[in-house]
């Protein structure tokens, strides 16, 4: 059976290059890279080099890189690590943060969590395309606000968010001083948009190897000098005494490979997957009646296509192309178990019905025209199939 995977933006297979330069370090340079000896300092020496990789990638300082397990991780510690800065200085005046509603839901769940805590949270609207209006961030930022979070491009249907014009908002009204904060989740745009971080004017960034070829099990968050952080690991002064625990060194020479490797192919590599996304799109609209493009049709990660299927249930949708040897995804991979319609699109303002048909493509480096060839062959007959099993619905405007 043909097999095609259309689900990168999940996860993507470990570049053979990046494997080759993680080997060593797991059976060879294997020593702490705390220690003080030869083995650990060689172990040493590959984690500062990969830091001062990822640093140049971002147009930081190599310090202001802190390796953690995963995004999940880097996310939990920006906002958790602010908050906790700020309630130790701040007795008084209880804090104020600023999230987007269509945030992963490591940056969601972590928000609703200081909530009950007694932090003041307040959700931001999108567009029925999924886009953030900054005058919106502008005029919800008031004396105690401390961090506004919203992620550089969405997970699941894709939107690219208007960073650049929330950084310059923020940083004119944070002026001489340190709040607010500007965090971005850009585990889904790090390979594919410029993250320059000063242009950006973010203070925090997180990423996850495994979404640009990288191991799984390793991500870092950019953290501007001099930003106002309690660390959430306690053990040891690893990370500049922000994420306590020994270095995972060959996944981290690992990550630092991967980035590198996208740092190369970067404009090559966008361009063919733009040509491949529009492609698909335009055939799946014109081919499959009664179907509703997901995302900004403009403002869009190269990668990610998506749809809502009206009167098609995305989970059985996903089961029939697994049958034909075709992997997607209903929605974020983190919930794709759930049977609750994806907070996304709700918070887009399609209807919960509708929401349950949708379905993520997303594709990566081993994907061609062929590959999507052969998807557009199989999926009407799909869809059609499963609506003659499901009450007929209309599409939200």
């Amino acid at each position: 059976m043909k097999k095609i995977y259309l689900d990168y933006a999940a996860t993507s297979p470990v570049d053979s290059l990046v494997l080759k330069t993680m080997s060593p370090y797991g059976s060879q340079f294997y020593g702490n890279p705390n220690s003080l000896h030869s083995w650990g300092q060689k172990a040493r020496e590959a984690v500062e080099k990969s830091r001062q990789i990822i640093a140049k990638y971002l147009n930081c300082l190599s310090e202001e890189i802190i390796f953690t397990s995963c995004a999940t991780e880097a996310n939990n510690l920006a906002l958790k690590g602010v908050v906790k800065a700020w309630k130790e200085k701040n007795l008084k005046l209880s804090p104020h943060i600023i999230v987007s509603p269509i945030e992963h839901h490591c940056v969601l769940d972590t928000a609703k969590r200081l909530a009950k805590e007694g932090v003041e949270v307040s959700w931001l609207k999108v567009d029925k395309t999924g886009l953030v209006d900054p005058k919106q961030v502008e005029k919800l930022i008031k004396k105690n606000t401390i961090l506004v979070s919203v992620m550089d491009g969405n997970n699941e249907v894709g939107t690219i968010e208007p960073i650049k014009e929330i950084g310059k908002i923020i940083k004119n009204k944070k002026g001489k001083g340190i709040y607010p904060l500007f965090h971005t989740d850009a585990v889904q745009a790090i390979q594919y948009l410029s993250l320059d971080t000063k242009k950006l004017k973010v203070d925090l960034l997180s990423a996850s190897a495994h979404k640009f070829y990288g191991p799984k099990g390793i991500g870092f968050l950019y953290l501007k000098k001099g930003t106002p952080i309690v660390k959430e690991i306690e053990g040891g002064s690893q990370e500049n005494n922000l994420r306590a625990g020994t270095e995972n060194v060959s996944f981290i020479v690992g990550m630092a490979k991967a980035l590198d490797l996208v740092r190369k192919n970067k404009d090559k590599e966008v361009k063919r997957l733009e040509f491949l996304r529009d492609y698909f799109i335009k055939k799946i609209l014109k081919n499959i009646p009664q179907t509703q493009l997901t995302g900004h049709p403009k403002a869009r990660l190269p990668h990610i296509a998506s749809f809502v299927f009206l009167g098609a249930e995305g989970e059985a949708i996903l089961l029939y192309l697994n049958d034909k040897g075709i992997g997607v995804s209903s929605g974020s991979a983190c919930t794709s178990g759930s049977l609750k319609p994806s907070h996304v699109l709700l918070a887009m303002r399609i209807k919960p019905e509708i929401a349950h048909g949708s379905i993520r493509f997303s594709f990566g480096k081993k994907t061609t025209r062929f590959d999507l060839d052969y998807v557009l062959k199989v999926l009407p007959g799909i869809i059609k199939k499963i609506r003659k099993m499901a009450p007929k619905l209309k599409i939200g405007k």
